[in-house]
C-alpha cells in the first residue's frame, strides 16, 4: 500500500487524510523536516511514498493527478510530491538536503531561497530541491481544479470557495474523454460512454476487462456477419456499434481511474486491429455464404488499411525528436484547425476508427459485404492519399535534423530479414554517395516491380522469383545508410504495401478456392508482427528481439519464399503452403509476444498510455 506523509499541523475541519485513505494512501504524520526523513525511510523501497502539506486545500481528483497517476515516477503539485519506487533515490536525496538545509537554519544559517508563493511548506520545498537536483517532475495540468496550501485563515477560506464553486467530478469526467477525437467519437459515442467509464469504475473493473468484453462483442458481431443471412448482418452491425462504444469507455476508464498500463496500452492497440480485421474475415465468410467470394476485397481492405497505419508510425517516428521540426504546409495546417468547421471536416475526411467503424456497421446492415468493401476501400484510398501528400509535402518543406534514435526506430519498421542485412553491408560505402532520396525511390521501385510482374504473369511463372530476387537487393540498398533523408519515413511502408501486395495477387492469380483466405491468414499474422513492433517502439521497449525477425525472415526473406512456393508448386499445393507459413508465422510472433509484454508488465515496466489511432 502506497504512504501518504502529512506534514505540518493539521487544520481543524480539513478533510485531506480521508482524501488520501479514498485514494488507497496510508497516512502517517511528521512534525517535522526530520520526523518526514525518518518516515520516508520506513516506507519499504518497492512502495510509492507521498509527501503531503496538512494545510493542502483541493479537489480530491487534484490529488488523484498528483499522487497516483503510474507513469511518472515523480509528481507534484501545489502541497504534495510522490515519488514511484523507481525515484525513491531522488526523493530522499530531495529530503536529506531539505533537512540540511532547514537544519542549516536553525543554526544561523542563511536561509533557502523561498519559490514563487512559497508558504513555508515542507512538500514544495522538497520539489524544488527535486528541480535543483535536475529531477523529471511531473506536474500535471490541473486547469479549474483547486490545489493550494493557504499562508492563512482568509487565503484558507478563499481556496474552499474556490473548491466549491467548481465541480471536481464534472471536471473529472470531461478530463477521461480524449481532447482530440473524431467527429463520431466526440458527438455520438463520448457524449454517453463517459458515464459507462464511470460506472466500471465504481464497480472495480479495469480497463483490460472493458479492452476484453469489447473484443469479445467484436468476435461475436464478426460471427453474425458471418451467417451471411440478413438478420446476421444487422445485429453484426449493431454489436460493431456496441464494440466500438467499449473501445472507447476502456480508455475514457483509464483516464478517470488513472488505471494506465504498458500491458494496457500494448491489448487496447492489438485487440483495435484484431477486432477489425475479423469483422473483414467476417464479412467475408458471409458473402461466401451467399455465393459472392469477396476475399480479394477483404485482404485489399486489410492490406490497404495497414498501409495507412504504417505511413502514420513511420512518419511520427521520423518526427518524433526532429530538430528544427516546421514547415509552410505545418503552419497551414494550425490555421485551418483555428477555423471550427475545417477542424471537423479534416478529422472525418481521414476516416479514423469511429467515422470507419460507422460506415462499415450501418453498411453491413443495410447493404452488401462486397459494396461494404468497396466503400471501405475507396475511402481508406482517398484518406491513405490526403494523410501521406500532406505529409509529405510536410517533409520537403521542413528544415529539420534528424536522430540516431528515429534512424533506428525506422530501420526497426522496415523489418529487413538476414537477406537484406547481409547485402546491405556490401552496399554501405556506395549508398553513402547516393542522393538523400535514393532509399524511398528504391524501396517504392523494388516493391512496384515485384507486385507488378506476379500481377503481370502467369501463375508458377519463374519471372515473379527473378524480380524477387531483385528485391532483396533494392531493399538492402534503401537501407544500407541511416534513414535520416526528408522522405525516409516512406521506406517501412513501401516495405508492407510490397510484401502484402504480393500475397495478394499471388493467392488471387493461383484461382483456386481457399487461397485468399490463407492468404487473409498469413498477412493477418505478418501484420500483427509489424503492428507489435510498433508498440514496442512506443512502449520504450525497443523493437523485437533479433532472432525473431531471422526467423521470419524479414520482409525481403518472405517475399522471395512465396514466390519461389508460386513457382515450385501447384496452386493447390500453394494454397496449403500458405495455411502453413500463415499458422507457423502466427504461433512464433503471438508466443513471443505474448510472452514479452506479460512478462514486462509482471517486471514492473513503466506505465504508458498510448491514445493509438484517433477515434
Amino acid at each position: 500500500m502506497p504512504t501518504a506523509i502529512l506534514t505540518g499541523q493539521p487544520v481543524p475541519g480539513s478533510s485531506i487524510e480521508s482524501e488520501l485513505r479514498s485514494l488507497g494512501f496510508a497516512v502517517e504524520y511528521a512534525s517535522g523536516a526530520a520526523d518526514t526523513e525518518t518516515l520516508l525511510a520506513r516506507v519499504p523501497a518497492a512502495e510509492r511514498v507521498a509527501v503531503v502539506d496538512a494545510r493542502f486545500v483541493g479537489h480530491p481528483h487534484a490529488l488523484r493527478l498528483g499522487l497516483t497517476d503510474p507513469r511518472f515516477p515523480l509528481a507534484a503539485i501545489p502541497g504534495a510530491v510522490t515519488a514511484q519506487p523507481d525515484a525513491r533515490r531522488a526523493l530522499t536525496r530531495a529530503m536529506a538536503r531539505e533537512h540540511s538545509a532547514t537544519a542549516g537554519t536553525a543554526h544561523g544559517a542563511a536561509p533557502v531561497e523561498p519559490g514563487a508563493g512559497d508558504t513555508d511548506s515542507l512538500a514544495d520545498r522538497i520539489t524544488a530541491a527535486l528541480d535543483a537536483d535536475g529531477a523529471e517532475v511531473h506536474r500535471p495540468e490541473l486547469g479549474s481544479l483547486v490545489a493550494a496550501v493557504p499562508a492563512d485563515p482568509q487565503a484558507r477560506n478563499e481556496a474552499r470557495q474556490a473548491v466549491a464553486a467548481v465541480d471536481d467530478e464534472a471536471v473529472r469526467l470531461k478530463s477521461a474523454v480524449k481532447a482530440r477525437d473524431g467527429f463520431v467519437t466526440t458527438f455520438f459515442i463520448s457524449p454517453y460512454s463517459r458515464y459507462i467509464a464511470r460506472w466500471c469504475a465504481r464497480r472495480g473493473l479495469t480497463p483490460n476487462q472493458v479492452t476484453t468484453a469489447s473484443l469479445i462483442t467484436a468476435l461475436i458481431a464478426a460471427g453474425c456477419a458471418a451467417t451471411g443471412t440478413r438478420g446476421g448482418f444487422v445485429a453484426a452491425g449493431v454489436l460493431l456499434i456496441a464494440s466500438f462504444v467499449l473501445d472507447c469507455t476502456d480508455g475514457q476508464l483509464a483516464r478517470y481511474s488513472l488505471q494506465y498500463s504498458t500491458l494496457g496500452a500494448w491489448l487496447d492497440a492489438t485487440f483495435d486491429r484484431a477486432k477489425e480485421y475479423a469483422y473483414y474475415a467476417g464479412l467475408a465468410l458471409g458473402a461466401a455464404r451467399g455465393g459472392d467470394d469477396v476475399w480479394a476485397l477483404a485482404l485489399g481492405a486489410m492490406v490497404l488499411q495497414t498501409c495507412r497505419h504504417v505511413v502514420d508510425f513511420s512518419f511520427n517516428e521520423a518526427n518524433h525528436d526532429a530538430a528544427a521540426n516546421t514547415s509552410p504546409t505545418a503552419a497551414l495546417s494550425d490555421r485551418l484547425d483555428s477555423v471550427g468547421w475545417t477542424v471537423w471536416v479534416r478529422r472525418m475526411i481521414v476516416l479514423p476508427i469511429g467515422e470507419r467503424w460507422a460506415m462499415i456497421a450501418v453498411l453491413t446492415a443495410v447493404a452488401t459485404p462486397r459494396i461494404t468493401f468497396w466503400a471501405l476501400l475507396i475511402g481508406c484510398a482517398f484518406a491513405a492519399t490526403y494523410t501521406t501528400a500532406g505529409r509529405v509535402l510536410r517533409s520537403l518543406t521542413r528544415k529539420a535534423t534528424r536522430t540516431d534514435r528515429a534512424a533506428k526506430a525506422l530501420a526497426d519498421l522496415a523489418d529487413s530479414g538476414p537477406l537484406a542485412e547481409a547485402a546491405a553491408k556490401g552496399f554501405g560505402k556506395p549508398a553513402r554517395r547516393l542522393p538523400g532520396f535514393t532509399a524511398p525511390a528504391v524501396a517504392l521501385l523494388g516493391g512496384l516491380a515485384v507486385v507488378a510482374t506476379a500481377a503481370l504473369t502467369d501463375f508458377g511463372g519463374p519471372w515473379p522469383l527473378v524480380v524477387a530476387v531483385a528485391y532483396v537487393l533494392t531493399s538492402a540498398l534503401a537501407v544500407a545508410r541511416p534513414l535520416k533523408g526528408a522522405l525516409d519515413w516512406l521506406v517501412p511502408p513501401f516495405f508492407r504495401a510490397a510484401e502484402y501486395g504480393t500475397v495478394l495477387v499471388l493467392a488471387a492469380k493461383a484461382d483456386v478456392n481457399g487461397a485468399l483466405p490463407a492468404a487473409f491468414g498469413l498477412v493477418a499474422a505478418v501484420a500483427y508482427h509489424h503492428y507489435d513492433t510498433v508498440y514496442r517502439i512506443r512502449g520504450g521497449a525497443g523493437a523485437p528481439p533479433a532472432w525473431l525477425v531471422r526467423t521470419i525472415g524479414g520482409h525481403e526473406g518472405r517475399t522471395l519464399v512465396i514466390t519461389a512456393l508460386a513457382v515450385l508448386l501447384t496452386a493447390t499445393q500453394f494454397k496449403l503452403a500458405l495455411t502453413v507459413l500463415a499458422v507457423a508465422v502466427a504461433l512464433v510472433v503471438l508466443v513471443e509476444s505474448i510472452r514479452f509484454w506479460v512478462a514486462a508488465h509482471k517486471d514492473g515496466a513503466p506505465a504508458v498510455h498510448d491514445e493509438g489511432e484517433p477515434a
